[in-house]
């Protein structure tokens, strides 16, 4: 069958090829199919009648094989097996060129590169590979790789570097996975019998380390507190505390995100963890930072520029600050202190704080039906954390020169938000 709306008898054009996006099989016709996965890959595949068994046939992906090769290769395989002969085996006695390791892994990188909306993400997949993966399997063979391979790569950084491992040994099978679906290698990949041979990693602290929600008013009264170089990057951190967003985000921020007359920040889907845009209502204080930040960035497209004006500022900034201030947590961990504010100081509906924080619906069938982003309760809330902050401390905590704010008494257990 082919895909949706694709009738079989139909043949495919090149320009459909390129732009077909929806994943399924789409028929070209004599059994040609072509597929298009999940991820964005494509690739084509064969189905026809092999010494009396059907036989689905991997001819390739589409980045490697376009569509008159493919309709070739389809070709000439189906006379093969009308002469009661075995496509798969004549390929093998033809001494197609097996890939190695370090080629298949370049090619599955540049396949999904333009899947990945995080270019820091996409360097950091080949770098992996070609840093802990390739000085084992990197001149090898696709199709000779077994299990005892992989466990010679990972053993090494297993327990010394046990997230980088981890994704050490996902990457490995894609890779492999792409061999199989390429025609490359058979059988089952080598990635998942090679737990049996490594060592027990350490319990996982999956947690950021994050002060206590009543510590951060003080935090940020020293923040504001400190004078001198490095203002734009102390503001930036401020704004990340008023609006729980992750460090990259507030970064990466632009002013053509700010809407300065509605206070909201829109940051847009390709900048988001989940893949989804999202408004960011911004409280009073948010407004006085970025009218401070304004004033300090020299007409910069960036909220929060580096030197040059033209890059963000490092990511380092926050934790260098977080150093110097002699406070061991780390910069995503104000995320977690905002959580349980709300958890405990609040008795607002759970998913409100879960928006503010961008976080996914878990309930699939509430994700369904959930269409709004609950904007008007999200800005009382933050509104209600930026109070907060700022009206914790009393008049002797309170730096003489940190800036004050408009706002009413400090925020109590209520009863809801309307």
């Amino acid at each position: 069958m082919g895909g949706k709306g694709r009738h079989p008898e139909k043949a495919l054009t090149a320009v459909q090829v390129r732009s077909l996006k929806e994943p399924g099989r789409y028929a070209d016709g004599n059994g040609l199919y072509l597929v298009v996965e999940p991820s964005g890959s494509k690739r084509w595949l064969l189905r026809t009648v092999v010494q009396g068994r059907r036989r689905d046939i991997g001819l390739g992906g589409l980045s490697l094989v376009p569509l008159a090769e493919a309709r070739e290769k389809a070709l000439a395989y189906r006379k093969i097996a009308r002469d009661g002969g075995d496509p798969l085996a004549e390929r093998r006695r033809a001494q197609v060129t097996i890939p190695t390791f370090a080629e298949a892994a370049e090619t599955v990188h540049a396949e999904h590169r333009a899947t990945w909306r995080n270019p820091k993400h996409a360097a950091q997949w080949i770098t992996t590979l070609r840093t802990y993966a390739n000085p084992h399997l990197g001149a090898k063979r696709i199709d000779q790789i077994e299990t005892p391979d992989v466990l010679r790569a990972l053993s090494p950084i297993w327990l010394t570097k046990p997230e980088t491992a981890r994704r050490v040994r996902q990457r490995i099978g894609t890779v492999l996975d792409w061999a199989k679906a390429a025609g490359h290698r058979s059988g089952d990949n080598p990635v998942e019998g090679v737990a049996k041979g490594l060592p027990k990693q350490g319990e996982r602290d999956e947690h950021h380390a994050a002060l206590p929600y009543a510590e951060v008013p003080a935090f940020v009264a020293r923040l504001r507190g400190i004078s001198g170089p490095g203002e734009i990057g102390r503001l930036a951190f401020e704004f990340l505390i008023l609006t729980a967003a992750r460090t990259g985000e507030v970064l990466d921020a632009r002013w053509s995100e700010i809407d300065e007359a509605e206070a909201l920040w829109t940051v847009p889907a390709a900048r988001m963890k989940a893949g989804r845009e999202h408004r960011v209502p911004l409280s009073s204080r948010a407004g006085e930072v970025l009218a401070r930040a304004k004033t300090l960035g020299g007409g910069s497209a960036l909220v929060f520029p580096g030197r040059s004006g033209e890059k963000p500022l490092s990511n380092m900034v926050f934790l260098m600050a977080l150093r110097r201030m002699s406070v061991p947590i780390t910069a995503h961990g104000f995320r977690s202190s905002f959580r349980d504010w709300a958890a405990e100081t609040t008795n607002l509906p759970r998913e409100v704080a879960e928006m503010a924080l961008a976080h996914a619906v878990e309930n699939r069938v509430e994700a369904a039906y959930r269409r709004g982003d609950l904007l008007a309760k999200r800005r009382e809330l933050m509104e209600e954390w930026s109070a907060y902050l700022d009206h914790t401390l009393s008049a002797d905590d309170r730096p003489a020169d940190a800036p004050t704010t408009a706002h009413g008494s400090p925020p109590q257990a209520r009863s809801g938000l309307d």
